[in-house]
């Protein structure tokens, strides 16, 4: 058999299909953007028939761009945006709601009460993670409760909950698998990393039905097959991860030590920690990286909710440029004695601060700051996050080596400047690869590699080539005075002291 693999990459804002050959080159992309819904301030939606469509449309394009059949397609791999909630009809597939996006803050009052009952801990230590309007959930409860009906017949096991992952591999095979991956179960704030299964106990809390859940698989695993009528052929579904474990993957980072950083709407930064299962003493979240062969490796990762949603704001907010790839040439025209910082808190701030309640802010400004400093504020802001997790990552992980490279991706990265300030403020190297759809070729990895067509994880990791290395060139007090400045910054934004 051909050794195609077919990615599906289910994003935020677009999903994009990539066909990859037997060396792990593209070979054909498709991608189409699908809308956002804001019905609410704080709230995000996604419609689910949106998502599916885009899903078919990608595929079909990516085929044709690669001159293919389905038939010549050995495995799909699928990663996607996490944490996002669908909830459907079992027997005709419908979806009772919009989607609600990982990014939707409508659930931050239950946090709060939960923590208010002192249930945070009991998350935190079976999950890894934080009560935070983030994760699925608490937005899982909230379905169940304002959709007239959902919680009698989610009891009765007529409804199915899932993350995107498992309502696209319901379609794609025709109902006939229910299923998800550890990396996206890991997400759901009701299952167990440390025994890899639903939680019960947390479902009682939440008040969730375990009839509606998943059964939870490997992340290279049988997903099921796709129906014929939808391409032409079936095709084994052989890979699935969240998009930060696919990207983690992607980018090789299979040692304990490893980091990688994925900046595209949010920044999402994960430290391999092997079979270690961390406790973050310093609100990062403890997670699955991936598992495999039915062992689990954990991860700690810091999330960052604005990124390059930034430069969208640039662009669509304040009209600051007209493209996004022109944030880097702008915000090298700055005026250096100007400092200039923008904390970009539209939607609440994550790690290491979480709170759910802050809002952005920008500070420095005189009668002589414009859209150079404005641009380079929003650019800076993402560095100075990034330190800001790799700070606590540190203090978290007392295995790791002073030595820390970062291995980047996402959209942002192909930006010199914003690599050469974020090197900088890390007073570390940074690695760009030279395959920057790292997420995608995880997921292909994945499928690849249990199809049998595609290398081993010693023989891919030895494949990862660096396009080019950023150093550090800032000088030290000019870097010291910025962090200072920053952190000042911050914590005049912070709600919660």
């Amino acid at each position: 058999m051909a050794g195609y693999i077919l990615a599906i990459d289910q994003g935020t804002t677009s999903t994009r299909s990539i066909v990859f050959d037997e060396t792990m080159q593209i070979a054909g992309v498709g991608q189409t953007e699908f809308p956002q819904i804001f019905p609410k301030s704080g709230w995000v939606e996604h419609d689910p028939e949106a998502i599916w469509e885009s899903v078919l449309v990608t595929v079909k394009q990516a085929l044709k761009a690669a001159g293919l059949e389905a038939s010549q397609i050995a495995a799909i791999g699928i990663t996607n945006q996490r944490e996002t909630v669908v909830v459907w009809d079992r027997q005709t597939g419908k979806p009772i709601h919009n989607a609600i996006v990982w990014q939707d803050r409508r659930t931050a009052s239950y946090c709060e009460k939960l923590k208010r009952e002192g249930l945070e801990k009991t998350f935190s230590k079976r999950t890894g993670l934080l009560l935070d309007p983030y994760f699925s959930g608490t937005k899982l409860a909230w379905l169940l409760s304002n959709v007239k009906g959902a919680r009698a017949r989610a009891a009765k096991g007529e409804l199915c909950f899932g993350t995107i992952d498992t309502f696209l591999i319901w379609r794609l095979t025709g109902g006939k698998s229910f299923v998800t991956d550890a990396t996206n179960a890991s997400r759901t704030l009701i299952y167990n990393i440390a025994d890899n299964a639903w939680d019960q106990s947390l479902l009682d809390i939440l008040k969730i039905p375990a009839a509606m859940l998943p059964e939870v698989k490997d992340c290279a695993d049988d997903f099921g097959v796709t129906e014929k009528s939808l391409f032409g052929a079936e095709i084994p579904i052989l890979g699935v991860a969240g998009d930060q474990q696919a990207a983690t993957i992607g980018q090789a980072c299979f040692e304990p030590g490893m980091m990688k950083s994925t900046y595209g709407t949010g920044c999402f930064a994960v430290l391999n920690t092997g079979r270690d299962m961390v406790p973050s003493k310093n609100r990062l979240l403890t997670t699955i990286a991936y598992r495999l062969d039915g062992e689990t490796t954990y991860a700690l990762e810091g999330s960052i909710f604005i990124a390059g949603a930034a430069v969208q704001w640039l662009r669509d907010g304040i009209g600051v440029i007209d493209k996004a790839s022109k944030s880097g040439d702008l915000a090298a025209k700055a005026d250096p004695q100007q400092d200039v910082y923008l904390v970009p808190a539209f939607t609440g701030m994550g790690a290491p601060h979480w709170d759910a309640e802050a809002r952005g802010a920008m500070f420095g400004l005189t009668r002589a700051t414009g859209p150079a400093e404005i641009a380079r504020a929003a650019l800076e802001a993402v560095c100075y996050q990034t330190r800001d997790l790799l700070d606590a990552m540190c203090r978290d992980w007392k295995n790791r080596s002073g030595d820390t490279v970062l291995r980047v991706d996402g959209g942002m990265v192909a930006s010199d400047w914003t690599m050469q300030r974020l090197s900088d403020l890390l007073d570390a190297p940074v690695d760009r690869p030279k395959i920057l759809e790292t997420t995608a070729l995880g997921a292909a990895w994945l499928a690849g590699s249990k199809a049998g067509v595609w290398p081993d994880r010693k023989a891919f990791a030895k494949s990862w080539a660096r396009e080019r290395r950023f150093e550090p060139e800032m000088d030290p007090k000019t870097r010291v005075a910025k962090i200072k400045g920053w952190k000042d910054a911050v914590r005049r934004t912070l709600t919660k002291g």
